[in-house]
Formats: C-alpha cells, structure tokens, sequence
C-alpha cells in the first residue's frame, strides 16, 4: 500500500445526484480501518453557499476548488444537466489539476463537464446509455463508446450510468492498492469483484408494448421454446399474420427484426443458464437454439460483450 495515500477530491454542486455522490463517498470516504493506509477524501463544492441535492438534502463542504490543486484524484459524481455550463473556476482548476498529472473520473453525466472543457478532445469516453447520444452529438471531438460499463484513456476515467461507477472505483482501487484490497471492498459492497470497462452497460431483451393482443402472447411462446427453429414462417404462422405485418408489429412493439429479437432472447436465456446453472457451453448453446457451438460463441459475444466461458467466470452464481 502506497505510504501517502492519495487525495481523492470528490465535487460537489448544487443539483448534486445523490446516487453518484454516495458511490463516490462509500468507495473512497468510507473509513476503513482493516487497511493501514486508505484515501484521504474530501467533499469541495463547485458553487457558492450550502447546496441542494437530490431528495431535498443540503450539501456542506470541507472547501472550495482551490482543493483541487492538491488532489491526486478528483472524482466528479454527475452533472445538473448536459447543457449546464461549468462554473469558470471549476473548469480551471480541472485543466491544472489535469496538467500537473492528477486523475480526474466521472460518473454517468459527470463526462460533461470535462467534455465541455475541451479535457476530453481526442479521447474516448462512456456516459449513461441514455446520454451517449447527446454527448456525442454536442461533443464530436470526443469518442464516445456508448456500450461499456467503464472507459480508461490516459489520466481520464468515465463510467456509465449510476452504478457503473462503482465498477470503475473498485478498478480504481485495484491500480492504487493491488487485487486483494478491491476485492475485499467488493466483498463488503457484495459485489462481484470486479467487471471488466468492455463489459456491455446491459444485455437488452425487448419487451413488447402491451402484455394482451398483438404479438405478446407470440413472444412468450418462442420464450419457453427457444431450443427449437423459429423461421419468420414459423413465427407468422403462430402469430396469424403475414410475414410482412408480423416483421412490422415486431418492430413496432421491440424496436428490434424478428430475427435480432429471437437472437436476444437466446442470449438472455444462454447468460441465465451460464450464471445458474451446470450445463457446458455447448449444452448451454443447444437449449437456447444456436444452430452450432461457433453461432452461440459469436452470438453471445457480440450482444453480450464477452465470450460465454467469460461470462460464466466472471458471473457464475455460488452457493
């Protein structure tokens, strides 16, 4: 364990998302006394005077901006909005903080504020699914990766929505105490111990609009059939509809073709028995309806962000 532990800075604002402001402060304020050397942490606000957050809670601080000039981490736990302008003192303490070597990480919306001062040009980035969008839009310069859980370039960390950012503190932690700390914190956060950034933010299985009519009942049959062939033929047939107008419902009610519907609900199925259950993977791959071990792994890979064996290594469930 390094002898002076780091300064981690976490900022504070007016509008404060509460959520991402507890992640930071469990992961690296919390007091650990099972470690001899842990963080030193403090709360600085980005605003004048006391500050709101989310459910009504009002915000005092141990500083202004001017803290960050000794931070070697500075943690930025969302943001009150993607258009929101950074406050002008903030926006250059970051720049120097950044210039003299410090690490600066965001959660979920917390990318803004570097994205909006230019920190981020030339570099990759992740935010919420639901933000991705919009940050790329407003911020071309950045490379937006919309589909991991976290995102390391340089001295810069982003992470997805909410939680993900405790998946990028705990990676954070393992670079700064070794293996065998994070995974201790993991463990009193019941977490798995770790995740890797290219892990997918969400394996998507679609829903249809409405749970009577339409294509709904359809759906819940190919669910507990989906070791079997579901050709659109087969799948219109069921339905009583053309394949023309049951390739449109379903695009209507998912968002998604048939076909990259029942490819979904594969590998929705396939991650529940790769976590659950004792089956091998081309076991696995025959219950969920791949037509071969190599359809399953590419399948699987690429909706879900990992190969199967992966997944099940990193997400088995235990007794």
């Amino acid at each position: 364990m390094p002898e002076n532990p780091p300064l981690v800075c976490i900022v504070a604002y007016d509008g404060l998302c509460t959520f991402e402001f507890g992640i930071a402060v469990e992961l690296f304020s919390l007091p650990r006394p099972e470690f001899p050397h842990w963080y030193r942490a403090e709360v600085i606000a980005a605003d004048d005077g006391l500050m709101q957050a989310t459910g009504g809670i009002q915000v005092a601080t141990d500083g202004g901006v001017d803290r960050l000039a000794e931070a070697d981490l500075i943690l930025l736990p969302g943001w009150r909005g993607a258009g929101e302008p950074v406050p002008e003192p903030l926006a250059d303490a970051l720049i120097a903080a950044e210039a003299r070597g410090a690490r600066l990480a965001t959660i979920c919306s917390g990318v803004f504020v570097l994205a909006q001062i230019g920190l981020l040009n030339g570099r990759r980035a992740t935010t919420h699914w639901r933000y991705a969008e919009v940050l790329a839009d407003r911020y071309p310069e950045v490379a937006v990766d919309p589909d991991v859980l976290f995102v390391e370039d340089g001295p810069f960390l982003t992470s997805a929505g909410s939680a993900a950012g405790l998946d990028m503190g705990l990676h954070i932690i393992r670079q700064d105490f070794g293996a065998e700390v994070a995974n201790q914190v993991a463990r009193r956060l019941c977490l798995p111990a770790r995740r890797d950034g290219g892990q997918r933010q969400f394996v998507p299985m679609p829903e249809p609009v409405a749970r009577t009519g339409g294509i709904a009942p359809l759906l819940d049959q190919i669910r507990v059939a989906l070791n079997e062939d579901w050709p659109l033929a087969r799948m219109a047939t069921v339905a009583g509809m053309s394949n023309r107008t049951l390739a449109r419902r379903m695009e209507e009610a998912t968002g998604e073709t048939p076909k990259a519907w029942l490819r979904r609900a594969r590998v929705a199925r396939a991650s529940d028995l790769l976590e659950r259950s004792d089956l091998t993977l081309d076991d696995v791959g025959v219950a969920c309806g791949f037509g071969s071990p190599e359809t399953f792994r590419r399948d699987f890979r690429r909706i879900s962000g990992l190969a199967p064996s992966a997944y099940r290594a990193r997400f088995r469930v235990t007794a």
